[in-house]
C-alpha cells in the first residue's frame, strides 16, 4: 500500500525506512535539502541504522515538497512532524501537526492519519470535534535519538490509540516490518495512549534526575557516585540501567514532555511531576556552582549534542548552563564539529580540538569519548559509565 509520513526528523525518517521495506512510502517535508539528501539516500539525521539501510537496504522510498503528491492515494498518513512546550505561553505547541491535518482536510480525502508526533493529553479528541472528523488516531513513539531506527526494528511495545480494525492494520504494519517478533501490542483510546506517551517520558526524566541528585550529594560530601549506583543497583527492582550521572535531562522529548504533564496537572494533586522539573533546573545550576568554585579563566565547552553520537543540540542541558555561566562572566569556548557558523550564544566556536584544548583552562564535557580524554587534566564531568 501507500503510507505517506509527514515530517523527517528521527521519528519520521526512522518510520519511513521501516515501512518502506514492504510498502510504498512517499515522506513529505518542507526542506530541500532533507528532500535532497533521502532522494540520494543520504541521511539528513546520525544514526547508524538509517545509514546502514540507505547504504544496503532496497527501499520503495521517495521524498517530496509537494503534499499533494505525498498524500494522494495514500491508506495512512503518519504525522511526525516537531511539537514543542512553549515556556513563555505556557502551552504545547501542535501548530506543524494541525497544519498537516488541515491540509489532508482540504484534499477532500478520508485518509487514516496516524500522529506519532507527541500531544498533550486530549488532543485527538479536541481535533475531532474541531475538524468534525473521525478520520485520526495517536500511536506514541518510543524512540532513542541516534538509534530511532534500531527502536523501531526492535520496539519495546507498540500502542495504538484506538479499539478497531484500522488500528490493528496500521499496528500489524509495524509488526511485519520489524525484526524482533513477539511484540507486545496494546490498543486503547486515543487519550490513554497520549497519556502513555507523557508519564512514560516523565518517569524516564525521574530516573535521570534520580541518579543526578544521588551524584550531587556524592560529589558534595566527597563519596564515590560509582560506588553508591552500582550496590543501589544490584537490587533487581532498580536495576543497573539508565543510572549514568549527567548535567541533566534535555533533548527532544523529556524537557518538553514533563512540562507538559505537569501542565495537564492543573488542578490535581501532585508533589513529584514539578518536582522532576525543578530538580533538572537546580542540577544544572549545581554543575555551574562546581565550575566557579575551580576559577577557570576560560572554560571550554565539549559538544553542545545531548548524547556520543548524535548531533541533535536541542534543548541540551550544556545550553542552560552556558547562559548561567555567563552571568557569572566567565569566558566561554565551544568545541563543536558539527555547527555551522562562528558563534554559538556568542561564544566563539572552535573546531580544532587541539587548539580548543590548549585555550581551555577547564572542560566541562557531558559525555565522554575517545577524542576528549586526551584531555583528562582539563576535563570536569559527571559521566562514570561512559554510556548514554
Amino acid at each position: 500500500m501507500k503510507i505517506a509520513v509527514a515530517g523527517t526528523g528521527y521519528v519520521g525518517l526512522s518510520m519511513a525506512i521501516l515501512l518502506s521495506q514492504k510498502n510504498e512510502v512517499v515522506a513529505l517535508d518542507i526542506v530541500k535539502e532533507k528532500v535532497d539528501m533521502i532522494n540520494k539516500r543520504e541521511s539528513p539525521i546520525k544514526d547508524k541504522e538509517i545509514e546502514n539501510f540507505f547504504k544496503n537496504k532496497k527501499l520503495n522510498l521517495r521524498a517530496t515538497l509537494d503534499y499533494k503528491d505525498a498524500f494522494k492515494d495514500a491508506e495512512y498518513i503518519i504525522i511526525s512532524t516537531p511539537t514543542n512546550y512553549d515556556d513563555i505561553e505556557n502551552y504545547f505547541d501542535t501548530s506543524s501537526v494541525e497544519d498537516i491535518i488541515k491540509k489532508v482536510i482540504s484534499m477532500g480525502i478520508n485518509t487514516t492519519m496516524v500522529v506519532k508526533s507527541t500531544i498533550p493529553v486530549g488532543f485527538i479528541n479536541n481535533m475531532k470535534k474541531k475538524y468534525n472528523i473521525e478520520n485520526i488516531l495517536f500511536s506514541p513513539e518510543f524512540l532513542r535519538e541516534g538509534q530511532a531506527l534500531y527502536d523501531n526494528l526492535y520496539p519495546s511495545r507498540i500502542i495504538v490509540g484506538e479499539k478497531s480494525e484500522r488500528a490493528k492494520k496500521f499496528a500489524h504494519l509495524l509488526e511485519e516490518a520489524a525484526i524482533k517478533k513477539d511484540i507486545d501490542v496494546l490498543f486503547m483510546n486515543n487519550t490513554e495512549a497520549e497519556a502513555v506517551k507523557l508519564f512514560a517520558n516523565t518517569y524516564l526524566a525521574l530516573r535521570v534526575a534520580y541518579f543526578n541528585e544521588l551524584d550531587t550529594y556524592a560529589e558534595i560530601k566527597g563519596l564515590n557516585t560509582r560506588d553508591i549506583i552500582e550496590g543501589v543497583g544490584l537490587d533487581p527492582r532498580i536495576g543497573k540501567h539508565y543510572n549514568n550521572p549527567s548535567f541533566g535531562y534535555g533533548g527532544y522529548c523529556l524537557p518538553k514532555d514533563t512540562k507538559q504533564l505537569l501542565a495537564n496537572y492543573n488542578q490535581i494533586p501532585e508533589n513529584l511531576i514539578e518536582a522532576i522539573v525543578k530538580s533538572n533546573d537546580t542540577r544544572k545550576q549545581h554543575i555551574v556552582d562546581m565550575v566557579i568554585k575551580k576559577k577557570p579563566k576560560v572554560v571550554g565547552v565539549y559538544r553542545l549534542t545531548m548524547k556520543t553520537n548524535s548531533d541533535n543540540f536541542r534543548s541540551s542541558a550544556i545550553q542552560d548552563i552556558i547562559k548561567l555561566l555567563k552571568t557569572k562572566n566567565v569566558k566561554i569556548i565551544i568545541y563543536e564539529p558539527m555547527f555551522n557558523g562562528e558563534k554559538f550564544n556568542d561564544c566563539e566556536i572552535i573546531k580544532d580540538f587541539n587548539m580548543f584544548k590548549n585555550n581551555s583552562d577547564l572542560i566541562l564535557a557531558n559525555r565522554i569519548d575517545d577524542l576528549v580524554k586526551t584531555a583528562e587534566d582539563k576535563l570536569y564531568t559527571r559521566d562514570l559509565f561512559y554510556n548514554n
